[in-house]
């Protein structure tokens, strides 16, 4: 990794504030006390999972809830198990399993089969925990693009309240670099601090609303809330994501980020390149090497080539057509011989035949047979969970979505798929939710999505990458998604739930309708919720009722 200006784009987030006795608690545990990128370690994979999974509505860090859930309460507890929690901590600190399990060895082995034979099978067989804490949408969605080898948990947006200062400042990325460069970082200050100043004040005018319009808790009425006005948070909003990763998959995380346009990304490359080398410093070793800073440049580089390329050669790419009034869900590509293959690879697995000589038997079944095939292989499923197997991943569909950003982090999660997406935008409109209308606040929520708007062409002209960071959750994004129906009906039946947020819904109901259009006979086994739900019902007795229902009438239907 070349070295450059990378520390002027730390996040300006401070970090947790610890005592001194906090200090010699968790320094055997985590890799950096003091910054925003931490290796977990020395932790059973039970507690390291459990805490990891609370990245999603933890308000701070979460090394302060391992202090503050984890050790604390043992500490406090029984004098037994205090004793002997700090007699561990204090051998770690000493002591360590590296220092007794001498991992010379293991290092000489990774150092000559995968950084000089390049053997990266071997490097999938390490993986370890790592904690970001106050980063970006922007880098977090960038991160989670890598699909394979990395598994994360962010901070939910729905769920926590955004509207607390830390630090006496709104929590959102400053490129501050590139702004004063610009001359914009003023604008960028005054709008989006105007965006948040926004943000709490509907929150205390919807909470309101809701609690005259609804009877249910007051901490639900405020989640609600929360989840209703996100759409004015702006893609640099700063959270928490969690990963669990191999080294390879962090390996290449590393050199997708280390020369990229974005400083936080190149920012995000050296500071994790940091913490993992004090826990697997022989799996990175070729990321400094030449080869890797050749990588690194082509992938920095291949998207701003061809965005370049385009301009000359087909400009109509790139101009702006007329916002759409809604979300847009479009059949772009399907499979004709879907139900054909699929089939097939239900027969594959049972006999002896080739794969041309199962197509030929399928084409020879009549369309009784055809239901019989399917039903004997999918008897006894049901619930969604139960995955069906692997012969529906046979066929693919390919599906053109327009929706709003917020709801789009929930599908963005959906990893063994190919998804591709476009520059975060203000190009395509935004939605504003109904309870918006009906609450009496759409002008003011209205005012405060269209005050971006000035400063995100001035930023466009110069860096699509950079102008990202103004775009607010309520803008919508286009992008396509490449499933096989295996993954369709996972996805579908996922988010289809009552328990499921309307707008994703939605978009997954429109792709349920048009599969069905094309592929009746595939499409008739999904469990797929076509119910609306409104607030007051979601995840109520009388929702799972008709959930148990519709289901009984689904698996009636098919025989």
């Amino acid at each position: 990794m070349r070295n450059d200006n990378f520390r002027e784009y730390e996040p300006a987030f401070p970090g947790e504030l610890w005592t001194n006795e906090e200090r010699i608690l968790l320094h055997p545990f985590a890799s950096n006390l003091n910054g925003l990128v931490t290796v977990l370690h020395n932790l059973p994979p039970e507690i390291v999972g459990a805490l990891c999974s609370r990245a999603s509505r933890a308000s701070g860090s979460l090394v302060r809830v391992l202090h503050d859930e984890y050790l604390k309460p043992i500490l406090d507890g029984d004098p037994e198990l205090a004793k002997e929690l700090r007699t561990i901590i204090e051998f770690l600190q000493t002591r360590g399993f590296k220092n007794i399990l001498n991992n010379q060895r293991a290092q000489a082995f990774y150092a000559k089969w995968l950084s000089q034979y390049g053997d990266d099978s071997i490097a999938q067989m390490t993986g370890t925990h790592v904690a970001f804490w106050g980063i970006s949408q922007v880098a977090m969605k960038y991160i989670e693009d890598q699909r394979i080898g990395l598994e994360p948990i962010e901070k939910s947006t729905r769920y926590v309240n955004f509207g607390n200062k830390i630090g006496g400042n709104y929590l959102y990325y400053t490129p501050r670099p590139d702004l004063e460069r610009m001359g914009l970082l003023a604008d960028y200050k005054k709008t989006l601090d105007g965006l948040f100043e926004t943000y709490i004040a509907l929150v205390a005018e919807l909470k309101t609303w809701l609690k005259a319009n609804y009877e249910e808790k007051e901490s639900v009425l405020e989640k609600k809330a929360f989840d209703t006005l996100r759409g004015l948070l702006p893609m640099a909003t700063l959270g928490q994501v969690a990963l669990r990763g191999n080294a390879q998959a962090f390996e290449y995380l590393i050199n997708r980020t280390a020369a990229h346009e974005l400083g936080e990304f190149r920012w995000i490359a050296r500071a994790l390149k940091e913490e993992l080398d004090k826990e697997i410093p022989s799996l990175l070793l070729r990321v400094g090497d030449e080869k890797s800073e050749h990588y690194q440049d082509y992938l920095a580089r291949r998207k701003t080539a061809v965005r370049e390329l385009i301009k000359k050669t087909a400009p109509a790419l790139l101009v702006d057509s007329p916002p759409s009034a809604r979300p847009i869900v479009e059949l772009a590509e399907y499979d004709p011989d879907g139900e054909q293959n699929i089939l097939a690879g239900i027969v594959f697995a049972s006999s002896t035949a080739s794969w041309k000589g199962c197509i030929a038997a399928v084409k020879r079944m009549s369309e009784k047979e055809k239901d019989e095939t399917l039903k004997s292989y999918l008897d006894g499923r049901r619930e969604r969970w139960q995955k069906v197997g692997r012969a529906f991943e046979n066929s693919y569909v390919r599906f053109d979505i327009l929706m709003d950003i917020g709801a789009y982090r929930d599908l963005h999660r959906h990893r063994m798929m190919t998804q591709e997406r476009q520059f975060f935008t203000i190009r395509h409109g935004y939605d504003i939710p109904s309870e918006i209308n009906a609450a009496g606040i759409e002008r003011k929520y209205r005012t405060a999505l269209d005050s971006v708007i000035p400063l995100f062409t001035r930023l466009e002209t110069q860096s699509p990458e950079l102008a990202q960071y103004v775009v607010p959750l309520a803008y919508r994004v286009r992008f396509y998604q490449y499933e096989n129906l295996r993954q369709f009906f996972w996805e579908a039946e996922l988010r289809t739930g009552p328990q499921g947020h309307p707008n994703y819904r939605a978009i997954e109901q429109e792709k349920y309708r048009l599969l069905k259009e094309k592929l009746p006979r595939l499409a008739r086994f999904m469990l797929v919720d076509m119910s609306d739900y409104d607030f007051a019902r979601r995840g109520t007795e009388e929702a799972i009722k008709e959930k148990e229902d519709r289901l009984k009438r689904q698996l009636k239907e098919r025989g």
